[in-house]
């Protein structure tokens, strides 16, 4: 029996609530909101599905959960530059939640942006092992970024590590031609402004989002063991420390299982220590 905890149940966190249910990963789902109406509804809407799933919204039972997917807080909206310009809005929503899971037992996802900085806040805070506490955005950005390869005819993997957000690391190196340092910074350029055209029409990202937290859900259920690219807290792999970054991590139903250091090119490997330099200033605050 699985159950799954989400906190935050608005249109990316009701979504997986949904996508979970319909394809069997848990066998209970706990919901809560801060906005009271908007849980009713969304639990009603769960119900009306006549799936065979339990649906709760009791808090207590969150602490017992198998999986916990922390979702709440203020979206990217076109005003907000960047992801990292919400931590002074989310940072108190994240204190919230580790407060409120003291003791927690199970495996998180942190989805809440700036996502990297708030996986290393609940991690510390939860006083959890780092193997159980998962940032999500890697594989988002892995797809986003397999979409423009296939527009250019580029063969090869798409694997994107780094921050999720303006310093992302998308690996040239392991496609199948060889991309020159300018057309790369275009690639790059592509990506960091990927979600913004999503915002703009209507309002949110959620399809891609969803889609790939119940997947990151799904690993962690039949235990896959397949690698995947998500934010990890680091201790010296790539020889950064003292933050959550993108990784290429083997991922379980313990949750983190190993954490795979792939070579990187000289492009690849500057960007990666700039990227653990920018969400390293923004955990620094949390070490106090």
């Amino acid at each position: 029996m699985t159950s799954l905890a989400i906190m935050g149940v608005g249109r990316v966190g009701g979504e997986v609530a949904f996508l979970a249910a319909a394809m069997g990963l848990a066998d209970e789902i706990i919901l809560h909101d801060a906005y009271t109406p908007l849980l009713d509804a969304q639990v009603l809407d769960l119900q009306h599905t006549g799936l065979d799933i339990a649906v709760s919204t009791d808090t207590s039972a969150m602490r017992d959960a198998d999986i916990f997917v922390f979702v709440a807080g203020s979206p990217r909206n076109p005003e907000i530059k960047t992801r990292a310009d919400l931590i002074e809005a989310n940072l108190p929503v994240a204190e919230s939640c580790s407060r409120h899971l003291r003791g927690f037992g199970g495996i998180v996802i942190t989805v809440t942006n700036p996502m990297d900085a708030n996986n290393y806040y609940l991690r510390k805070a939860m006083a959890i092992d780092t193997s159980r506490c998962i940032g999500f955005g890697g594989q988002l950005d892995s797809a986003r970024f397999a979409r423009f390869l296939r527009d250019e005819g580029i063969g090869g993997p798409a694997w994107v590590l780094g921050e999720h957000g303006e310093r992302q690391v998308p690996l040239f190196s392991r496609l199948e031609q060889q991309i020159d340092p300018h057309r790369r910074e275009g690639f790059l350029e592509r990506l960091r402004s990927a979600s913004m055209e999503v915002i703009r029409g209507k309002g949110a990202t959620t399809f891609g989002p969803a889609f790939h937290i119940t997947a990151l859900i799904g690993a962690i259920c039949r235990d896959s063991r397949e690698v995947i690219p998500c934010s990890c807290v680091l201790d010296g792999e790539y020889g950064i420390s003292g933050c959550s970054l993108g990784v290429p991590a083997r991922i379980g139903r313990e949750g983190i299982i190993e954490i795979e250091e792939w070579e990187l090119d000289a492009w690849e490997q500057e960007r990666m220590q700039e990227a653990g330099r920018s969400v390293g200033q923004l955990c620094r605050r949390f070490n106090d």
